[in-house]
């Protein structure tokens, strides 16, 4: 068995010795004092003193901490799609990716409220090079993936992922998500990158990729945010990419992109579970061709599924239009949404700039335009 002591998160017999190493770090107080704020300081660290599990500190602390942001930044969360799951069963959740905390949070806040197994996500290693936010990260049952290594590196990292993310659901029952993608979506494409699944297969031992496949029980998941707290944040890189420049982040660039997306403004979200893929493993790895083609062809079913269910907002079709020049989608959003995004995008985007302005409403519109073309080829 592989050491996965650089990636995993904590063991729970090392839970309750990290929680006193962060219990009077700011940025743990300025958590629970945002979650219970009506909860002396010496209660909830007493509290926290006694956690002993990861699970115990997701439900007792992490769990209220997500409520309390659903409740001061956003109109609420509907979910699709959790009847296709059966308790005490572990998946591979592969989703689109919007938000850096929420998209998992929200996930396994649903899972638990719905009586399923919570999962151990992927995080970047880019966000968690603080101490305390690697600790927190562990806390929270995340496993790091990490970026910008050298060939040989990154294959035996891939390995090495690949083989937590098996262990994980064939040998503990434990439910895994990852993104699509690396990094989040910036531009509204959701689509998989077939080397995500790659990494996946590393972990088949004997070459029978569709019993391994099926036996990790992929669910499509799909996010969606009324508003994009972080749309402004993303706007330097479309404008690079629009320029055929090579962005560089700024030093600090991925905490203030964790911070907005928690605490901003994201109005309605509705997450998306598609049912497990068991048919289409069977069809896809069946057909003549190599790996290559049927990781592609995994990966275009898995695109397929998170764009279907994909909830389209106001905004989206209020985007679509003003980059058209239409009014074909009015019929979607009412005149003072369509105010408030106008706002919205005046307020953040220089109007003089037509490159700037097409970006972000491209932000907007591509999962209008996206899903109009999966229809079309139905």
């Amino acid at each position: 068995m592989p050491n996965f002591d650089s990636i995993r998160p904590f063991y729970d017999s090392e839970v309750n010795d990290a929680l006193r190493e962060i219990v009077d770090h700011p940025m743990m107080k300025a958590i629970m004092g945002f979650t219970f704020p009506d909860t002396p300081e010496e209660v909830w660290k007493e509290q926290l003193l006694r956690t002993h599990s990861i699970r115990d500190f997701q439900v007792n602390f992490i769990y209220h901490a997500v409520q309390k942001v659903l409740e001061k930044s956003s109109h609420g969360i509907t979910t699709s799609g959790f009847e296709h799951l059966k308790e005490n069963t572990a998946y591979l959740f592969i989703s689109n990716h919007r938000d850096i905390i929420l998209d998992t949070s929200l996930l396994n806040t649903m899972l638990f409220e719905h009586g399923c197994l919570m999962t151990t996500s992927a995080i970047g290693d880019n966000l968690v090079k603080k101490p305390f936010l690697r600790t927190l990260s562990r806390l929270t049952r995340n496993f790091t993936v990490y970026r910008n290594l050298t060939s040989r590196a990154m294959l035996e990292s891939s390995m090495l992922n690949s083989a937590f993310i098996k262990k994980s659901i064939l040998n503990e029952n434990r439910s895994v998500w990852i993104a699509q993608r690396e990094g989040r979506t910036k531009d509204g494409n959701d689509v998989t990158q077939r080397g995500v699944l790659k990494m996946v297969s590393l972990a088949c031992e004997d070459g029978d990729y569709r019993s391994f496949f099926k036996k990790l029980k992929i669910v499509p998941a799909s996010i969606s945010y009324e508003t994009d707290p972080t749309d402004m944040l993303k706007m330097p890189e479309l404008m690079a990419k629009s320029r055929a420049e090579i962005y560089v982040k700024d030093k600090n660039e991925d905490f203030k992109t964790l911070l907005s997306g928690i605490m901003g403004q994201k109005k309605r979200i509705h997450l998306a579970l598609g049912k497990p893929l068991e048919e289409e493993i069977d069809t896809i790895f069946t057909q003549d061709g190599g790996l290559k083609k049927h990781l592609q062809l995994l990966a275009e079913v898995i695109d397929r599924v998170i764009l279907s269910n994909y909830k389209l907002w106001p905004s989206n079709y209020v985007a679509m239009d003003l980059m058209a020049g239409k009014e074909e989608y009015s019929s979607e959003y009412t005149r003072e949404e369509k105010g408030e995004f106008i706002h919205r995008l005046e307020k953040g985007v220089d109007m003089k700039d037509p490159v700037a302005v097409r970006n972000f409403l491209a932000m907007y519109a591509n999962p209008v335009v996206n899903k109009q073309k999966l229809i079309s080829v139905k």
